[in-house]
């Protein structure tokens, strides 16, 4: 007879999720790590017990890996080189008046 924590699947079967985390300080999410769970309930719940043991997040997002697309770092000069001829996105070439501070 099995028990009834064999009826649900082993960890090896359970989706992959990406954790990200928006910190108090921080306005973007960041990338944290990885963990397996059976759903995204689950998934945001192990990911507040394993990466916000210090309450230092204010928000958790949790992505199926599966459903990420990236590119391949071997494709980095046709993906990124291009856009060295687009001088208009970095203005470098002109002065900021004192009274912008930050840009």
């Amino acid at each position: 007879m099995s028990g009834a924590g064999e009826d649900r699947m082993s960890t090896n079967e359970w989706p992959l999720w990406e954790v990200f985390i928006r910190s108090k300080q921080g306005l973007d999410h960041r990338h944290v790590g990885s963990l397996h769970a059976v759903d995204s309930a689950q998934a945001v719940r192990m990911a507040r017990d394993v990466y916000t043991r210090r309450m230092e997040g204010v928000s958790i997002w949790v992505v199926p890996s599966n459903s990420i697309t990236a590119s391949d770092p071997d494709d980095k000069a046709e993906m990124f080189d291009p856009a060295a001829d687009k001088i208009y996105r970095h203005p470098t070439f002109y002065v900021l008046p004192k009274e912008v501070e930050h840009m």
